[in-house]
């Protein structure tokens, strides 16, 4: 991880009961696919599933909020 890049805000709210996580997976067509989740771990899994495949260029998880 960069030391550069700050640290965004999601931790310090108190409120929430459940995080956004946005798995987006990018063919080599140049079609994109996304899904959001509330749980971090399928999230991940759906896109390490998606890596798999050979038309899929590259596939990432990113918490939106």
């Amino acid at each position: 991880m960069n030391a550069n890049r700050e640290r965004t805000k999601f931790g310090k709210d108190k409120r929430r009961k459940h995080r956004h996580w946005l798995a987006t997976v990018f063919y080599r067509d140049g079609e994109r696919f996304a899904r959001m989740y509330t749980n971090r771990t399928k999230a991940a899994a759906f896109a390490e599933r998606q890596r798999k495949s050979p038309v899929v260029k590259f596939a990432r998880v990113i918490q939106v909020s």
